[in-house]
């Protein structure tokens, strides 16, 4: 049987990222639940409850088709940390609106632990415990090869700041967040931005066009991305930071 991952935005969100019911903002001092890290910065805007944990790093896992849930009860059953990203959505039911929640990234899991930690719960035998099918596997960087094996990728590992970004964007609870593809979108001189004023404030991307409108676009790999509602220019700036990283490295 497959899961049910659709449901009322007054059901327990918290299944998926801690994150409270209400249909409002984000909300940027609500606490996450033990198996997400927290995003919340400090004066200097440095994240200060997700703090890198020695040895831990952010590792995309697959997760087989309709099984979202059962790969984060499995994950949390061992202890680790990890995030399902939500997407809010307007339907019409009875001819009344209504907000649901289902996975955004349905057959990505996020989990944040060693790899250690992360090769044993794939050799769990319990892993294959579901219809003959490994409710987990590696997602593998297909832009680079293991040191070791050269015909080999390594597992894909995401920086605990762009980590961060993508949690922060993705806990809004906002309807217009949707997941694209690079067929769909047009980017804007490839200006990377940081979004200055209004709910998505301090998220940083890339400016887009989708369907006729204003956004920022943000890639966490190749194949997952994922755009804002509308941006007024106004509300955006150049990410300095960004390109001084990229002229420190002989990009630009």
């Amino acid at each position: 049987m497959e899961d049910n991952t659709k449901q009322p935005l007054t059901a327990d969100a918290s299944l998926y990222n801690g994150q409270p019911t209400d249909t409002g903002s984000s909300c940027p001092s609500a606490r996450l639940t033990s198996c997400t890290p927290s995003i919340s910065k400090n004066k200097g805007g440095v994240s200060v409850e997700n703090v890198p944990s020695r040895n831990k790093q952010w590792f995309v896992l697959r997760v087989s088709y309709g099984r979202i849930i059962k790969a984060k009860a499995f994950v949390e059953a061992k202890g680790l940390e990890c995030y399902v990203s939500l997407r809010y959505k307007e339907v019409r039911k009875q001819g009344k609106k209504r907000i649901i929640t289902e996975p955004l990234l349905p057959s990505f899991l996020f989990v944040h632990a060693s790899a250690e930690q992360v090769d044993s719960l794939l050799q769990d035998k319990n892993i294959k415990a579901f219809e003959n099918r490994a409710l987990l596997s590696y997602y593998y960087d297909h832009t680079s090869h293991c040191e070791n094996a050269p015909t080999k990728n390594p597992p894909l590992i995401i920086a605990d700041t762009a980590m961060d970004n993508f949690i922060r964007l993705t806990s809004i609870h906002n309807p217009h967040i949707i997941p694209v593809t690079s067929d769909n979108i047009k980017y804007k001189l490839g200006d990377e931005v940081v979004i200055t004023e209004g709910e998505f404030k301090d998220i940083h991307g890339r400016v887009t066009r989708i369907a006729g409108q204003q956004r920022v676009v943000v890639e966490l790999f190749d194949g997952c991305l994922v755009a804002t509602a509308y941006i007024p220019k106004e509300a955006m700036k150049i990410d300095e930071f960004f390109y001084k990283q990229k002229r420190s490295s002989g990009d630009l």
